[in-house]
């Protein structure tokens, strides 16, 4: 469908088209409220666009070793197509998922359908959440700095993770749990978001999980070596190569010590938490729980920061960041001008996807 895109500049032309929806939501937002009929009117035809072309785009893109991880699992594919399950993997929802998908479809289509489970929950989320405003939400997610690479390369977890956030969407308990157990199925590394979930019911004060998230910063600076070796003895050998292994495929993100840049980056969703929880006084219980289970699950990345593929634990609170910042913006008036403010706070945080994917890459 999208052939005529050379594959080397398939990934680029996303972000800039990304881009672009940011900066007509900008200046839209310049010019209208956001509670105005024909802004949720024609912000709601935008969004389901996004959402349908994003789904085609990252779908229907060639299969090819540009995108990582695509290429072992068109690998995995085929193999299970030739009745090969010699080397199954240990994450069994996703393992029955691709066996029914090689008999009954083909590898293309097979890459389409796990974007549309990927995509998909993000957006159903979103509307249970946000009603009217679902877009905004929706956008902010999309343009979060992982949100491309675990749909084109590190799946089953993008997979996982989007189904974690549709359960966290869900009111009632067993549903909620029954995404939860789903989403582990895909990749048992979402049982670190789980655990904080748990930790959310039996302790929801958003304060002290602040002061949680703080202490990691120091205690990680001086032992982070500790923490590695601590939690790799409660993990798989694979999973727990990504703590203790060195950086054997000269990974950016990896091994190169204390990653600040990062740090701050995650940042922004824990001030933009605090500003509105402590300085506006934003009352929400499920915003509450939403915050608590990020802080304790990007806690635990800080104590791993050192570690190889730190990224791919720094991405099991990253997911939900986007909906972290925009959240209190969609629900109440909390400020003046708070359409042309949440404007510019999308700006901001796509600025940050943009250098690092379209820019700096």
């Amino acid at each position: 469908m999208f052939n005529f895109i050379p594959v080397e500049n398939y990934t680029t032309v996303y972000f800039n088209f990304l881009l672009l929806v940011v900066l007509i939501v900008f200046f839209r937002s310049k010019s209208v409220a956001i509670i105005d009929r024909r802004n949720i009117k024609s912000m709601q035809s935008l969004g389901f666009f996004i959402f349908l072309f994003t789904v085609l785009y990252m779908g229907l893109r060639p299969i090819d070793w540009r995108f990582g991880d695509m290429s072992t699992y068109y690998e995995g594919f085929l193999r299970y197509q030739r009745g090969d399950f010699s080397r199954q993997g240990k994450d069994i929802g996703f393992e029955i998922f691709v066996k029914i998908c090689t008999q009954i479809m083909s590898a293309q289509m097979f890459f389409l359908v796990c974007v549309i489970l990927y995509v998909l929950p993000l957006w159903l989320a979103c509307k249970t959440w946000f009603k009217n405003y679902a877009f905004y939400a929706f956008l902010a997610l999309i343009t979060s700095f992982s949100f491309w690479s675990y749909g084109t390369n590190g799946i089953r977890n993008g997979i996982a993770t989007s189904l974690f956030l549709y359960a966290l969407s869900r009111e009632k308990i067993v549903p909620k749990v029954v995404f939860v157990l789903i989403a582990i199925g895909f990749h048992k590394s979402v049982a670190i978001p789980a655990a904080a979930l748990g930790l959310s019911y039996l302790y929801n004060n958003p304060k002290k999980y602040f002061y949680g998230w703080l202490a990691c910063i120091p205690l990680s600076l001086i032992a982070g070596g500790f923490w590695e070796g601590l939690f790799a003895g409660f993990m798989e050998d694979d999973r727990a190569s990504y703590l203790t292994a060195g950086n054997v495929n000269d990974d950016a993100f990896s091994n190169t010590g204390f990653r600040w840049d990062f740090l701050l980056y995650s940042a922004s969703a824990v001030y933009a938490a605090y500003f509105f929880l402590f300085k506006k006084n934003f009352t929400d219980q499920r915003y509450n729980q939403l915050v608590c289970v990020y802080l304790a699950a990007n806690a635990f990345w800080v104590l791993v920061i050192r570690a190889n593929f730190s990224n791919r634990f720094a991405y099991l609170s990253w997911f939900m960041m986007g909906i972290v910042i925009v959240y209190p913006f969609l629900t109440k008036i909390q400020m003046k001008n708070q359409h042309q403010v949440l404007g510019s706070v999308l700006l901001a945080y796509f600025g940050f996807t943009y250098l690092m994917n379209a820019i700096l890459s």
